[in-house]
């Protein structure tokens, strides 16, 4: 890889050097490295671009990068990633796209990925989107994850889009079988004219399972933002959905959380705040010496933390 390449990947998957255990780069379309364990195989698919990641039943302590970067401006793809996850794991993935366009076409890379947590397993997903480049040619990335979870199982999704990307659509589908709990923390910032829609829907299925997704974003600039969240209570069940928006400039924002009760102890709640930053905020961090943009600033990283 190149130096624009190597620091893409520091800033979407804060890699130096080479990590320990299991890891499957792509860069520019093409797989440049890539190594197994004993508990942890990565297959390329024979049908269409991706990669299975297996983990095998009992597979504890143990971590899968699979990091992808764009430099090639106007390269377009769509790639299909699948974890099976066996049962009894404990085991943290961390994904994650960075795009540097510095010409004229538009470069986008579209990710798919699935997962099928097994039954008492504990997994712990980061993904980060990150574009940059001087170019004319736009950032797109379109992340879909479909997620299966079996009884006793849990995922945390920890999703961040850090900046520089043109336009995103943010598709999440996840039902749940007894006993089985999703987490998602979302953070998005969009600035100039960028757009972001995030669409979430959790089919809440099995006896006292549950899930809370929580989505924190800011628009800047003209940047417009859709939030769309559903929660199907089909069973016992908990669930909570919420959606906190800080407006700068002539940013907009459109949230519509949804639920729906689909069972006599489905137990729900969804919550949703849009508004700008309270100016009382800035001047307490004013009088602290900070200048009014570097107090805009800090309130931004908190809630974005």
């Amino acid at each position: 890889m190149d130096a624009i390449q190597k620091e893409m990947l520091a800033k979407i998957a804060d890699l130096h050097a080479v990590p320990a255990g299991a890891y499957n780069f792509r860069v520019n379309g093409e797989g440049v490295g890539r190594n197994t364990t004993e508990h942890i195989d990565i297959v390329t698919k024979t049908d269409k671009p991706g990669i299975d990641i297996i983990i095998k039943p009992g597979t504890k302590n143990e971590s899968v990068h699979i990091p992808v970067v764009l430099s090639q401006s106007g390269l377009k793809e769509s790639v299909y990633n699948d974890f099976f996850i066996g049962e009894d794991c404990d085991v943290t993935i961390i994904a994650g796209c960075g795009i540097h366009n510095s010409g004229d076409g538009d470069s986008e890379h579209d990710g798919i990925h699935t997962f099928f947590v097994g039954k008492n397993s504990k997994v712990k997903y980061v993904e980060k989107h990150y574009g940059e480049g001087d170019g004319r040619g736009a950032r797109i990335l379109n992340p879909q994850t479909i997620v299966h979870i079996e009884e006793g199982g849990r995922l945390e999704m920890d999703t961040v889009q850090i900046k520089g990307v043109d336009s995103t659509i943010r598709t999440t589908k996840a039902d749940l079988k007894a006993g089985a709990n999703l987490v998602i923390r979302e953070k998005i910032m969009t600035h100039g004219t960028q757009t972001a829609k995030t669409d979430f829907t959790v089919d809440l299925n099995g006896e006292d399972c549950g899930a809370d997704v929580v989505s924190r974003s800011v628009a800047a600039g003209e940047s417009h933002q859709e939030f769309y969240s559903r929660i199907n209570g089909n069973n016992r069940c908990t669930g909570h959905t919420e959606c906190d928006a800080i407006l700068m400039e002539s940013g907009n924002v459109v949230a519509l959380p949804a639920l729906a009760a689909n069972h006599l102890d489905a137990s729900l709640i969804h919550e949703a705040a849009i508004g700008k930053i309270a100016g009382d905020q800035i001047i307490k961090l004013m009088t602290l010496g900070l200048s009014e943009e570097e107090a805009e600033q800090q309130i931004i990283s908190g809630f974005l933390k």
